[in-house]
């Protein structure tokens, strides 16, 4: 353990901490230990008590609560940029691109911020095609979009590699580069998202299941990194990719009954 602060040069996990953290700034194990230095150490903090003790409603209520508070504005207009990214898409309305490259410029941010670095990687990523998408918008808005297919056994081998080599690659990066403390975790959020949108620039149903697959693993590290909102509008979208999954096999189905 490299600790960020001398009050923790004699403090390990979990053999020094019997007893399980409150949240009110105090240590119930080791009254050395000041409410500033806690603060600091607060990512692990977090994991011990997560992983090692069963807490309660009221004790998760409270953190929700604590994390809302302390949510900084950025991360409030990035949220409602991207919830309404999301509302224009359905309508079909051009103006999702604006708000979405707006909402993700500020997420390149706020995961840099975090140290989220492969999520940071990925929203540039998301940046560059909201522009793409804008543009061909405006020149093929009048054409027919591609046909909704299913996967291939050879696509679905692309989409697995993808995953992998992402995954080892990224890791390797953020633990070799960075300063991250979730290089495993952030670079498989990223690498499943990678793939997932490989799939849907090709118009396969199954891109909401990467999609969702990296949706899950992602609200879990960013409740962790203190992104409550953040979060919240993830949990938006697995609910959002679950019906657009429903929608595309509702989708396909009419193209075969039709071809």
């Amino acid at each position: 353990m490299n600790p960020r602060h001398k009050d923790f040069q004699s403090f390990a996990l979990p053999t020094e901490l019997p007893h399980p953290l409150f949240w009110d700034g105090k240590n119930r194990t080791n009254p050395e230990l000041s409410k500033t230095a806690l603060k600091i150490y607060y990512p692990n903090v977090f994991y011990y008590n997560l992983h090692l003790h069963r807490m309660t409603t009221q004790q998760w209520i409270a953190l929700f609560a604590e994390q809302i508070k302390e949510t900084q504005p950025l991360e409030w207009i990035a949220v409602l940029l991207a919830v309404a990214e999301v509302l224009l898409a359905r309508n079909n309305n051009v103006w999702l691109y604006p708000s979405g490259i707006i909402s993700t410029f500020i997420y390149v941010y706020l995961m840099a911020k975090a140290g989220l670095f492969a999520e940071a990687v990925l929203n540039i990523y998301y940046l560059v095609m909201s522009f793409y998408g804008w543009f061909h918008w405006l020149k093929r808005q009048n054409e027919p979009p591609l046909p909704v297919t299913k996967t291939s056994n050879k696509e679905w081998i692309v989409a697995l590699s993808i995953v992998m080599s992402a995954w080892v690659i990224l890791y390797l990066v953020l633990k070799r580069y960075t300063s991250s403390t979730v290089p495993a975790w952030d670079a498989f959020v990223s690498a499943t998202a990678w793939a997932g949108m490989w799939l849907l620039a090709r118009r396969k149903i199954e891109n909401w299941l990467l999609l969702n697959l990296s949706n899950i693993c992602a609200i879990p590290l960013l409740f962790y990194k203190k992104l409550p909102l953040t979060a919240c509008l993830t949990i938006f979208l697995f609910i959002v990719a679950i019906f657009g999954y429903f929608e595309w096999l509702k989708i396909y189905r009419t193209q075969k009954a039709a071809a």
